[in-house]
């Protein structure tokens, strides 16, 4: 059972590493046939749809523009629909398209659970690097072959080449992605996790994709990142320091403290402006006061 639809929250992104202007289309409007056409978009892995997922890969984008029927989304963004709808790929890349700005857009398919902001600033990245000659880098799989929504493009490049198309076959529709990516002068970027490039197709895909966060021992870091979205949090914080605080109370005080002292350290920090430095102090009061609760338990002396 898919999650209730949630209405985007409008707060503001982190920072990326990829500081120079860049567009995104995440294209989220197949048939999902081999999924017995259920919404995959918006199928859960570890809480989160698999479009917020995608959609926090590119949050750096300017402008995102999701290809496909409306939905509630993570965050913001701009909304297509190719024509007719459910024509394929390349309209519904055009469609998009036509939305952006950039001169470098970020093209993206909505399945992607694994695709993190470290992979999508590396593309971006390394098109920027490139020869002025080059359309475009794309994703590779572990088996090296081409994720080509996985990609970084240069926009006109995409806008000439579907244009060419176009008129030499009098339509986009039904017309195979490798059309476009055959005539563009593209680089690879191998995946540099393994599993960005991991795509959910069929049932099974996501049920493996689901099963690799607790295999890999990503679980807590998946956690605090779904609960940061729930939220509407971008706040990066030391887990570690957190979890050691909550280890004290729970120690030196009682374990119902530990819980209480970490919702107490999150309140203080947002009473006091909020940010990274807020929650740091405010951590490192409450582990002071309870190793000072600590020391005068275990010394037994009335005066310590």
């Amino acid at each position: 059972m898919t999650p209730e639809p949630r209405e985007p929250r409008d707060h503001p992104s982190p920072p990326s590493p990829y500081e120079q202007p860049y567009d995104a289309v995440v294209l989220a409007g197949g048939a999902a046939r081999r999924l017995g056409g259920a919404d995959k978009p918006g199928l859960p892995v570890a809480g989160r749809a698999l479009i917020d997922r995608v959609l926090d890969a590119c949050a750096g984008a300017a402008t995102t523009v999701v290809v496909g029927p409306r939905r509630a989304t993570v965050r913001p963004v701009a909304w297509a629909r190719e024509e007719p709808p459910g024509g394929g790929p390349l309209p519904a890349l055009a469609a998009g398209l036509r939305q952006v700005t950039a001169d470098v857009v970020l093209v993206l398919a909505a399945d992607l659970p694994f695709l993190s902001r470290a992979t999508a600033d590396a593309l971006l990245t390394e098109l920027r690097g490139g020869a002025e000659g080059d359309d475009g880098v794309v994703l590779t799989d572990p088996d090296g072959r081409d994720q080509t929504l996985a990609a970084a493009y240069r926009t006109e490049a995409l806008r000439h080449h579907l244009a060419l198309i176009a008129a030499e076959h009098g339509t986009l529709t039904g017309l195979p992605l490798r059309l476009l990516t055959g005539e563009l002068a593209l680089r690879r970027l191998p995946d540099p996790t393994g599993q960005a490039s991991f795509d959910c197709d069929t049932w099974d895909d996501l049920s493996t994709a689901r099963a690799r966060i607790r295999e890999h021992g990503g679980v807590l870091d998946e956690w605090i990142t779904a609960a940061k979205s729930e939220l509407g949090i971008d706040l990066d914080v030391d887990i570690r320091m957190l979890l050691d605080l909550a280890r004290d109370a729970a120690h030196g005080v009682d374990r119902p403290a530990a819980p209480l002292t970490t919702f107490l350290v999150g309140y203080a920090a947002a009473t006091a402006g909020g940010g990274e430095q807020a929650v740091a102090e405010a951590a490192r009061r409450a582990a002071a006061l309870a190793e000072r609760w600590a020391k005068e338990a275990e010394s037994g002396d009335p005066g310590a």
